[in-house]
């Protein structure tokens, strides 16, 4: 499934904006990146499995905290980074 990428993690992806990713779960989608691009998925997901602050998950444009989403090779999933700062 395509998994849109925000700017602040194309470091983690070469600077690509929409990879793949598999999993019939959107914790096992973010397994697949982590394995595909190794910390990405501390930036997005904190120490004890919940999705930090400052991100947000589109899964088909609802957005989820719910890590147990199921999803299907057809689901689009969108990422944001929220920006903050001063």
């Amino acid at each position: 499934m395509k998994v849109a990428i925000p700017s602040p993690l194309y470091s983690y992806t070469g600077g690509r904006s929409e990879v793949e990713g598999k999993g019939r779960t959107l914790s096992a989608v973010l397994d697949s990146l982590e394995s595909q691009f190794p910390g990405i998925r501390f930036r997005m997901i904190d120490e004890i499995g919940r999705l930090r602050p400052h991100m947000r998950i589109f899964v088909d444009e609802v957005c989820t905290q719910d890590l147990d989403t199921k999803v299907t090779a057809t689901t689009r999933i969108h990422i944001v980074a929220a920006l903050s700062g001063g």
